[in-house]
């Protein structure tokens, strides 16, 4: 696979990942609808609304920058956007959005990140909101697993050793594991959402908040 595979948003779109460390299988859909299995998890991003979801929680519709995780089956209907399936994966069922303008958190180069959905347990999948501000030339970087993006709104390019690809809203994308790769933007910022398979990042049994901040004494009432 090459460093940066770029996808558009047709109806039935399918990539398969699920050969990888992280069985990963990603969807598009574009009106006409799609159903996904039972088994994992479901990440997903309207990128075109009203979209309906229908899951074991009920039917809702989202509009445009919305997202979700869902597990179990999932079906969607009108609309147009994304889903990443995490398969070995239980998460929440969460519905959030639509994204913020910019990210809460710094990352590198003047760039900002929200954690959308956040690790259940340490090492868990996270869905990102990455923001890139104009003029931005960022430094060439890896990760150690696959990721899966969206451009939500602006411009920009994605260069690797081999290429340089422009990006526009509505593209899709895959960057594999260790593929070197940056982002660059002009005069318009770029809002990326952002898949991650694994992450170093979330709570375990000895440190989340409940334990954290339950403090005993050893005194009884």
């Amino acid at each position: 696979m090459t460093a940066f595979r770029p996808f558009e948003l047709a109806a039935g779109g399918r990539i398969d990942l699920r050969a990888g460390p992280f069985p990963t299988l990603v969807s598009t859909w574009s009106d006409s609808g799609v159903e996904l299995p039972t088994a994992g998890t479901h990440f997903g991003f309207v990128h075109e609304g009203p979209a309906e979801i229908g899951c074991a929680s009920g039917t809702f519709t989202l509009s445009a920058g919305m997202y979700f995780s869902i597990p179990g089956p999932l079906r969607l209907r009108f609309g147009r956007g994304l889903v990443i399936t995490a398969e070995r994966f239980r998460g929440f069922f969460q519905i959030g959005g639509p994204v913020e303008d910019t990210g809460r958190l710094r990352y590198i180069d003047g760039c900002t990140d929200s954690l959308l959905i956040p690790p259940v347990q340490l090492g868990d999948p996270c869905l990102n909101l990455l923001h890139i501000p104009p003029g931005t030339e960022q430094t060439a970087h890896t990760h150690p697993s696959v990721r899966v993006g969206l451009i939500v709104r602006g411009s920009g390019a994605c260069v690797t050793p081999d290429a340089r690809y422009p990006l526009r809203p509505g593209l899709g994308f895959v960057i594999p594991a260790d593929a070197r790769h940056s982002f660059y933007t002009d005069r318009d910022p770029l809002l990326v959402i952002a898949y991650h398979p694994d992450s170093d990042f979330g709570p375990t049994h000895e440190c989340h908040p409940m334990v954290n901040r339950t403090i005993i004494r050893g005194d009884r009432p």
